[in-house]
């Protein structure tokens, strides 16, 4: 049994912020790592992912990408070798291959049981990551057993998928760069859309993460927001890191022959249904891009920034056909589905009543009780949070947390 001052569980990017600034504040510290460092980037994803961040926004504490290509977008090897550069010049404390088994309290600080011993500490923090489970939707178990499923956790690449259509679930990030990589694959497929964010890698001639950077919209924090809970549920813009795609938007996807329905609503005797909202739900995002782009062009304006072409707005969504809704699973079209219906955060080995009826964790900007936090959620503290550029500020603003309440205790 060792006694250390805090235990930060998770090697990715939001741990190794933490341990850099618990570092800077002579916070003695260990890091436990299930895996390797970086282990859901090396491990998790799927073969072609790139970063939808430049590289030039691959900012952590002490840190920041200096090669060749700022504006490329780093792959997952190149991600990996990145964090663990990171790992490697911040010296942090990580104890690889040590799987935390429980979490929890034991007087005034908390016991924490891994494979590889106990530590009693004073503080705990949650740097696990907000994506290390696939979501899977309950109407999953009523697929016919004669279709291959893949989830995020699964899909690795179109090699894998057996041939003939897929049905990709899903209409985010994820969903409709996996519709786009099987479509060039040669298989005939179906992409199922619900609420989504279409969004143009460039505009007027500059990274839509630029936009977001500079004109402070990633900087907004939970207090300026009405709706917090719904703000941290926005799905992600529909994007991939290459710089040679402009748009990967249901209209180029439809270009592309991929059929687009609306949301998979439900499978009955063999039969997918769809909901009938697509049309809705398309107008909605052509209205919020719209609103966005009209935002950074009056930031532009007011901040009289130059060398930027004529603003521009972006053709509406076209749905060419009336959407199917009702596909036959059992005759053979669809041999695959992918789920690309996100993630969520696995708790389970943290015994501790810190949540809701539903199971989320009960959190206020990373505090989740007194030398207890969390890092790497989405919306945690600023919209950039669950990015790797948002990680730092956030892990600055739990040190110093971290260090009132120590003094407080000590007092």
């Amino acid at each position: 049994m060792r006694h250390i001052s805090t235990v930060i569980i998770g090697a990715g990017q939001a741990g190794l912020a933490m341990s850099k600034c618990l570092s800077d504040r002579s916070v003695a510290h260990v890091v436990l790592e299930r895996g390797e460092v970086a282990q859901s980037w090396m491990k998790d994803r799927w073969e072609s992912l790139r970063l939808l961040t430049p590289n030039w926004q691959s900012r952590l504490p002490g840190y920041k990408y200096d090669g060749p290509d700022p504006d490329g977008y780093m792959s997952m090897p190149q991600i990996t070798g990145y964090l663990r550069d990171y790992a490697h010049v911040i010296d942090a404390p990580v104890e690889e291959h040590t799987a935390v088994h429980s979490v929890t309290s034991h007087g005034n600080n908390y016991l924490v049981r891994a494979n590889k011993g106990v530590w009693i500490c004073d503080n705990v923090v949650v740097a696990s990551g907000a994506c290390a489970r696939p979501k899977l939707p309950q109407l999953a178990g009523s697929v016919p057993e004669t279709i291959m499923q893949l989830s995020l956790g699964t899909y690795k690449s179109p090699d894998q998928v057996a041939k003939g259509g897929a049905l990709v679930v899903g209409g985010s990030a994820s969903g409709v760069q996996i519709a786009a990589e099987l479509s060039n694959a040669g298989h005939a497929v179906t992409l199922a859309v619900g609420e989504h964010i279409r969004a143009p890698r460039r505009y007027r001639g500059r990274d839509i993460q630029w936009w977001m950077d500079r004109s402070g919209v990633l900087d907004v924090r939970v207090k300026d927001v009405d709706d917090i809970d719904r703000a941290r549920r926005v799905p992600s813009f529909q994007l991939m890191g290459d710089p040679g795609v402009d748009s990967i938007d249901l209209n180029t996807l439809q270009a592309m022959g991929i059929v687009i329905t609306g949301r998979l609503a439900a499978i009955q005797d063999g039969m997918a249904q769809f909901s009938g909202s697509l049309a809705n739900h398309c107008a909605m995002s052509d209205q919020k891009i719209d609103r966005l782009l009209r935002h950074f062009d009056d930031w532009a304006e007011r901040l009289n920034v130059t060398d930027l072409p004529e603003a521009q707005q972006l053709p509406p969504t076209l749905l060419s056909n009336p959407p199917r809704l009702i596909s036959n699973l059992r005759n053979g079209a669809i041999q695959t589905i992918v789920w690309a219906t996100g993630y969520s955060p696995d708790y389970s080995w943290l015994k501790l009543p810190v949540f809701d009826q539903k199971g989320m964790l009960i959190h206020d900007q990373g505090v989740v009780a007194p030398g207890l936090y969390v890092m790497g959620l989405p919306f945690m503290r600023r919209r950039k949070s669950a990015l790797i550029d948002g990680v730092g500020g956030d892990a600055q603003a739990l040190s110093d947390h971290l260090i009132a309440n120590r003094n407080r205790r000590a007092a």
